[in-house]
């Protein structure tokens, strides 16, 4: 009797559809949904937070939430699991990602020896790299593993590698090491660069932040095949993680073309918030950048933010600080842009319309970028209050890691928005002490708990660290490392807890939170009707977890506009 039930069901429904047709009423077609009931799903909705099923439309959004499985049509989808709002990365890389999953993985090297024997491996398998043509690239040293900074000498250890062009970037990118051939492009190296470091002690190789502007000009760039491998490898994996959504925080204008032509296809499986990104850093192209600027109507790609950068990183004593680094006194890190300039980029951007999100990692930065926003609001909101102005642009500072009191109370004041990735702190945390001293630390780095009235956009800063919302969960829950389970030195507890967040908190970073620094407030890190039919399928709910089981949990199910693009193989 069950099937022709359901056959009479769908019958009445397309009556009713051309009923309300000829009378020109406004109703969803019912035969067009599908409906999914599962055994709890966490919508993060307030008006209903908890339940059962849900339908969607054939524009891929959600049309209707049901709170028991008997309110919902019989003909629906019965899915063992328990689901959450679809996860989005605040703050990553997407080509940065797939360049890495094809090329040499670094991270966690523990040696000079066990990072050249990486290479090695790679370059067995694809002999034809390292060409003029084709350099061997990868991603993922440190020399804290090493003793020592690495030297383009230190290539011609490895049989076959002394005479290819090698570029391998840092863990942080903010650094590249390269081979002699490469140095050899670069007859006329300059002694400084400004904002950038050339590094000679033991020898040359190392080129940070402006400085390796000097390599990459010379740098063969991808084909737009090989970027768009790239592209659909990476959202590939993002998927994996429950990744529905992505903050890509720099996106220079070539590959923005290629994104536009992607998002047409089936293989584009995560929503982009791209920031535009000038091919030469902190300038402005508002005649390149205005070919983009928007949302596409189905909330693929949205191109309406601009990523300016102010310092570098911490681990390679790039980050621009107020007072010297405890490890190196004779340094206060390297300004990208001077205070006055990122004033005057912040506010042509601004006034042009985009939203300005700010690279910012030591506490000079950070100042500096606060001061670009307020010099910003008068311009674009005459009339209005800097709190105000800033509510309607959401102006943000993306790293947001190591900021004076002062400024943070300047922060909480105008509530501008601090985009944060937790496993920073807890990759950091083995040196950011020895580079700040105690009481900078204790009192400046790596806020969480401290900005949590600001709703603070979660991230990961991906391929720096591992994509996996989860372990960015995990890592601001107990601010210890995801890879270890431990804090600092090898702890059981927590480094610096005081700044922990609670799970709800840690959720809604990287759902409603992301959401809203998008511009996608009830569209997207939600479930209910209007917003986009984005979920994730985990095998039980997560507030019955412990918090060392999101370092093991595994996505069953990733839906993205009504579509499953992944689904956990019985291997896995």
């Amino acid at each position: 009797m069950a099937p022709l039930r359901n056959t009479l069901l769908v019958g009445f429904s397309l009556i009713a559809v051309v009923i309300a047709a000829l009378l020109g009423l406004q109703q969803t077609p019912l035969i067009d949904d599908t409906t999914y009931c599962y055994d709890h799903v966490s919508t993060l909705a307030e008006s209903k937070p908890v339940a059962k099923c849900f339908s969607v439309g054939s524009d891929g959004t959600f049309t209707r939430i049901y709170a028991s499985q008997d309110d919902a049509p019989d003909a629906h989808v019965k899915i063992s699991g328990s689901v959450i709002p679809g996860l989005w990365d605040g703050h990553g890389h997407i080509q940065g990602l797939g360049e890495l999953i094809s090329t040499v993985d670094l991270f966690g090297s523990t040696s000079m020896e066990d990072a050249l024997q990486r290479v090695s491996s790679y370059f067995e398998k694809h002999a034809t790299s390292g060409t003029r043509e084709d350099w061997l690239r990868g991603t993922g040293w440190d020399q804290a593993a090493f003793g020592r900074m690495p030297t383009a000498n230190d290539f011609d250890k490895i049989p076959g590698l002394k005479d290819k062009y090698i570029m391998l970037s840092r863990v942080d990118v903010h650094c590249v090491w390269v081979s002699h051939a490469v140095l050899k492009l670069l007859p006329d190296i300059p002694e400084k660069v400004p904002g950038g470091e050339i590094i000679t002690d033991p020898g040359r190789g190392v080129f940070c932040d402006n400085a390796i502007d000097l390599v990459s000009k010379h740098w063969p760039k991808p084909s737009e095949e090989k970027l768009a491998s790239w592209i659909k490898s990476a959202m590939k994996e993002m998927n994996k993680v429950g990744l529905v959504g992505a903050h890509e925080a720099g996106v220079i204008p070539p590959v923005l073309q290629l994104y536009n032509r992607l998002a047409d296809t089936e293989d584009w499986t995560v929503r982009v918030y791209a920031m535009l990104e000038c091919e030469k850093r902190n300038t402005f192209c508002p005649e390149i950048g205005g070919k983009f600027t928007g949302a596409r109507q189905d909330g693929k790609l949205a191109v309406q933010s601009v990523k300016l950068f102010a310092d570098g990183a911490l681990g390679s004593w790039g980050s621009a600080m107020i007072e010297p680094y405890s490890d190196r006194p004779s340094s206060s890190g390297s300004l990208l842009i001077n205070g006055t300039d990122l004033k005057l980029i912040t506010q042509r951007w601004a006034q042009e319309g985009y939203q300005v999100n700010i690279h910012a990692i030591g506490d000079l930065a950070n100042r500096y970028a606060v001061d670009a926003f307020l010099a910003s609001y008068p311009l674009i909101c005459p009339g209005m209050s800097a709190k105000e102005c800033q509510a309607t642009r959401r102006f943000r500072i993306e790293h947001s890691q190591i900021i004076h009191p002062d400024d943070q109370a300047r922060i909480h004041k105008f509530g501008i928005i601090p985009s944060i990735q937790p496993t920073h702190a807890t990759s950091d945390m083995a040196y950011a002490e020895a580079r700040l001293g105690p009481e900078r630390t204790s009192k400046e780095a790596y806020r969480m708990k401290s900005f949590i009235a600001l709703n603070p956009i979660l991230g990961s800063d991906f391929p720096v660290e591992p994509a996996n919302p989860f372990h960015g969960m995990y890592a601001a829950i107990t601010r210890r490392n995801p890879k270890t389970g431990k804090g600092k030195d090898g702890s059981t507890d927590g480094w610096h807890s005081e700044e922990a967040l609670n799970l709800t908190e840690a959720v809604l970073g990287f759902t409603k939170n992301p959401a809203y620094g998008a511009f996608l407030e009830e569209k997207a890190g939600v479930i209910q009707p209007g917003a986009f039919a984005d979920w994730v399928v985990l095998e039980s709910p997560l507030e019955k977890l412990a918090a060392d089981d999101l370092l093991t949990l595994k996505v069953q199910q990733t839906w993205m506009a009504g579509k499953l693009v992944y689904a956990k193989s019985n291997k896995q």
